[in-house]
């Protein structure tokens, strides 16, 4: 399985759902980077993404996205062999 890497916020429910998803799909460690901790982690995530809204998902080496982002992926049938690499 691909690893994942996703910048996250304490108070984040899409956060919270886009784990619940990616548990569901078999994974079994996320990497995540709190942004609400450390706001030079946000600045990067800013720069890598283009984005400064969490969650910010990264399977392997591509960036899915936000939660909808995610949850579009998998509707489309995309995430499981994403995450199989």
């Amino acid at each position: 399985m691909q690893p994942v890497k996703m910048y996250t916020s304490a108070v984040c429910p899409y956060c919270v759902r886009a784990k619940q998803i990616l548990v569901a799909k078999g994974v079994q460690a996320i990497d995540e980077v709190r942004v609400d901790r450390n706001p030079q982690e946000r600045m990067r995530m800013m720069e890598i993404t283009g984005r400064r809204t969490v969650p910010q998902i990264f399977i392997g080496d591509t960036h899915v996205g936000g939660c909808d982002d995610l949850m579009a992926l998998d509707a489309r049938g995309g995430l499981v062999p994403l995450l199989q690499g």
